[in-house]
């Protein structure tokens, strides 16, 4: 491959973005151009830079360590329009509190979710797996072996987050954001000594299923 310079990599770099269409590793982008990560980054940023001063119709969003192309927050009316986009609902206050405590705690089981909002939340969780907001990560190494969720990037890109780090600070976390598991395996809910029996969760609304989702409703993936 011959060897480009600084506009034409930053070219080089817009192309593999914009025909990926999902979130990509810098380490591929890297590998792909022959570049160290250093001045991957510096480009990268120089591009998000053009972007955002020139107010193009497009936008470079980072999610820990991959970047994708979306179209900017400003035209998302017109972009709707042109592709009938329906106006994505407002997340529900059950799956606001579920995405909460697994984004502090992850990665984190549905009964410590449980645990922590009192009533049974596989409801909820499903759609949040369905929205692609958390997704299994593992299982946990205790009898029963149940699974272990975390949050992803598209998280990440609906609530306009460079990576975990820049969640605000939630008062009582443990310092390494981890859950507890006391003797014999039984979940230790932070600043309590007792929990209730988790109830089963009342079935949703047509309300509350219509409202069940939210991604960013003024970004467009390309």
């Amino acid at each position: 491959m011959a060897v480009m310079d600084l506009r034409e990599l930053e070219a080089a770099i817009e192309g593999i973005l914009f025909a990926s269409g999902e979130p990509v590793d810098i380490e591929r982008i890297c590998i792909a151009l022959d570049l160290d990560k250093e001045t991957a980054e510096q480009l990268l940023q120089k591009l998000g830079d053009h972007y955002a001063y020139n107010r193009r119709g497009v936008r470079l969003v980072r999610m820990d360590d991959a970047y994708q192309l979306c179209s900017a927050p400003d035209y998302a009316d017109v972009i709707r329009k042109a592709f009938e986009i329906r106006k994505s609902a407002k997340l529900s206050q059950p799956a606001l509190e579920v995405l909460t405590i697994i984004a502090y705690y992850q990665p984190t089981t549905r009964a410590y979710v449980d645990q922590v909002r009192g009533v049974d939340s596989s409801y909820t969780m499903g759609l949040l797996q369905e929205r692609k907001l958390i997704e299994e990560c593992g299982r946990l190494q205790v009898p029963g072996r149940p699974h272990l969720y975390r949050t992803t990037k598209e998280f990440l890109r609906v609530f306009h987050l460079g990576s975990l780090d820049e969640l605000p600070e939630m008062p009582g976390i443990e310092a390494d954001g981890q859950m507890r598991i006391g003797v014999g395996g039984v979940i230790d809910l932070p600043d309590e000594e007792e929990t209730a029996q988790p109830q089963p969760e009342d079935a949703p609304t047509k309300a509350e299923t219509d409202a069940e989702s939210e991604t960013d409703e003024n970004q467009v993936t390309f």
